[in-house]
């Protein structure tokens, strides 16, 4: 498959070909298009941080079966596998114009997730304030979305065992880059993220001083910096990486990591059958090497050439 193109168009048209290209409806594999509405800087996040919930391992996930139970058997019978994903997050989950088809890291957990059910993958692009409402709804089926695992989450939904680990970090004008100190650098700046992400709910905790702006996504977010409306992004390593290549004005000083960010698959609580089918199938990933093939593809030159292995998985709920 092609590599998302990263050819940066004239800065004045940049968020309105973003925009466009984020509005298209892939081909091949079923995919349901969410608008993605206008940005807007007014819309500060006003909500506290999700409440702490004792928690013994937020990374402990359920021992792998591939067995499978209802859920596993209600979605064979479906012969469909519908995936909560972006569509808009260079690398992890991004549309492709060469081809119309949302592609990354994420994308192909889910269709490695679909192809060991023997089912057809179906892309349901969502924004990051989507995914639990839409897992508990039973609206989608698993959420391959740089999806955070905590303890308060743990509470509403269930995830697989960790198959990335990213780091919360910053991007800023490539004119600050000289300035950035971290996180005193922000006092009195407005810094974006998407609204239900927990990079929103991080800000006032590690970037104390800085202004959040909330977006619908972390696209919005870079149309909000392109315009001068957001002095800063803040996110995961693995997508401020896609935005520094949409936007050569762009860039993650070196900075010491504000948090671990450790993605899962999100999956409706109920589902626990799902969840161990999940991990087996992660499990597998890993041990054939298509975790490192596709790490090595989509993560690995965007961050500068990192080593990475997959994360050891822990088990016991």
């Amino acid at each position: 498959m092609s590599r998302v193109a990263s050819t940066v168009p004239p800065r004045g048209v940049r968020a309105v070909v973003l925009a466009a290209l984020l509005g298209l409806v892939a081909a091949g594999c079923g995919y349901s298009d969410t608008p993605l509405p206008e940005p807007s800087a007014a819309a500060s996040s006003s909500a506290a941080p999700a409440a702490t919930v004792r928690c013994d391992n937020a990374t402990q996930s359920y021992a792998p079966d591939a067995t499978g139970g209802a859920s596993v058997r209600t979605i064979k019978q479906r012969k469909r596998l519908i995936a909560g994903v972006s569509a808009d997050s260079l690398l992890l989950g991004a549309n492709d114009p060469l081809d119309n088809r949302i592609k990354g890291f994420d994308i192909d957990v889910a269709q490695a997730i679909a192809e060991a059910l023997g089912v057809k993958l179906q892309l349901r692009v969502i924004s990051a304030a989507d995914r639990i409402p839409l897992l508990q709804q039973g609206a989608i089926d698993i959420v391959a979305r740089n999806f955070t695992m905590n303890c308060a989450r743990w509470q509403q939904v269930a995830f697989s065992a960790v198959y990335y680990s990213a780091a919360q970090k910053v991007l800023v004008r490539r004119d600050d880059e000289a300035s950035f100190t971290g996180a005193s650098s922000l006092r009195g700046k407005k810094v974006c993220a998407p609204r239900g992400s927990t990079s929103l709910d991080n800000i006032p905790r590690l970037l104390p001083g800085a202004e959040p702006v909330a977006a619908t996504n972390h696209a919005g977010c870079l149309i909000l910096f392109q315009r001068g409306e957001a002095d800063a992004i803040t996110g995961d390593d693995t997508v401020l990486a896609g935005l520094v290549a949409q936007d050569r004005y762009a860039v993650v000083p070196e900075q010491k990591a504000l948090t671990r960010e450790p993605y899962g698959i999100g999956m409706n609580k109920d589902d626990v059958d799902l969840v161990r089918f999940v991990n087996a199938v992660l499990e597998r990933r890993e041990a054939d090497g298509r975790w490192q093939r596709s790490y090595d593809r989509w993560l690995r030159p965007a961050l500068s050439g990192a080593d990475a292995r997959p994360p050891a998985p822990e088990y016991g709920r």
